[in-house]
């Protein structure tokens, strides 16, 4: 695998069953949905030991992105290649057809609530679809202390206690580690960083069909994981880097992950010198030049443009909607 040269790299979507999924995910993505299931994520590009994304296409179909990681650091992460071992980032769409659990990750400094190899959570989401029930919490309403948390949970109150909003398609929101937060009613693309820890405060008092059984709570833990600083979170003001002739805007700037939105018709470039970049389609479709190669790129899609690569021409066919991600410490 050392010998062949990277290029632009196409997943395999990873479907995952939530017991409030839904079926939407049918309209964004190519690959068929599990029968009958609810679907609530379709992880696009994983480097989970249990869940790996495998290439689609090329010389290197089949192998996974932790393979690539391990052979080919250098094509891969350029000069990103000896800060981390594994993919640093997550990336998932998700299918909210109810509302998720009322739910706290940790963040990196709380190492007490990570488990060994994993690290915090700190998401962001873009909002693709929304529903007539479409709803986001993000954060606790102002005053919230864990004395009145913990009534709010005893009283099964606890929306009572969290800040919500109406979001709408378009919209950006900026989930840091330590936020309580959940969403229903909507299809989002989300951005993480590579972890899977998520504690539980509350699940509405449902019941899992295929168990029979209310899912499990780690409410202390939870509690313990929050920043009750983070209070009424809302969309992201988008940053416009520029209008002509493509509109290109920065959504999210953190530490652990920048994202932009592209929109146009016109060709531009993508990708960046001796680093790596994530693009996800999330309308329209169009090619991806590398090498005097030609990559189409679909809606439901995403690439990761290696290292390697470095910027790249992108020609879209017709209008066009690309998410670019960039890694931390680019």
């Amino acid at each position: 695998m050392e010998q062949i040269k990277l290029y632009p790299l196409k997943f395999e979507p990873i479907y995952q069953y939530r017991i409030w999924g839904g079926r939407r995910l049918a309209n964004l993505l190519s690959k068929p949905l599990p029968a009958k299931d609810p679907v609530g994520e379709a992880w696009i590009l994983s480097d989970r030991d249990d869940h790996p994304s495998k290439v689609t296409q090329g010389k290197l179909k089949g192998k996974t992105i932790s393979q690539l990681m391990a052979t080919a650091p250098e094509q891969l992460m350029g000069k990103l290649s000896d800060k981390f071992k594994r993919f640093p980032l997550l990336l998932k769409f998700l299918d909210c057809q109810q509302v998720l659990s009322v739910q706290v990750h940790p963040s990196d400094q709380l190492t007490k609530y990570i488990p060994k190899g994993d690290s915090g959570k700190t998401e962001a989401w873009v909002v693709l679809e929304t529903g007539e029930k479409a709803v986001i919490y993000a954060g606790l309403k102002p005053g919230t202390t864990e004395d009145t948390l913990r009534v709010s949970l005893h009283q099964h109150k606890v929306a009572d206690t969290l800040a919500s909003f109406k979001p709408t398609v378009g919209d950006s929101v900026l989930i840091k580690a330590g936020t309580v937060h959940t969403l229903g009613d909507v299809v989002v693309f989300e951005v993480q960083e590579n972890s899977d820890v998520t504690y539980r405060l509350y699940d509405w008092d449902r019941i899992d069909e295929k168990t029979g059984k209310p899912r499990d709570l780690q409410v202390d833990k939870a509690i313990a994981c929050i920043d009750f600083t983070k209070t009424a979170i809302g969309p992201v003001t988008p940053f416009i880097n520029s209008d002509k002739p493509i509109h290109k805007e920065k959504l999210i700037e953190d530490p652990h992950f920048e994202l932009w939105r592209v929109t146009g018709q016109y060709p531009f470039m993508v990708g960046k010198e001796a680093t790596p970049r994530v693009l996800v389609c999330i309308d329209g479709e169009g090619d991806l030049e590398c090498d005097s190669e030609f990559y189409p790129f679909n809606k439901g899609e995403v690439i990761l443009l290696p290292a390697a690569c470095g910027a790249c021409p992108f020609v879209p066919k017709g209008e066009i909607t690309l998410l670019e991600i960039a890694l931390p410490g680019e």
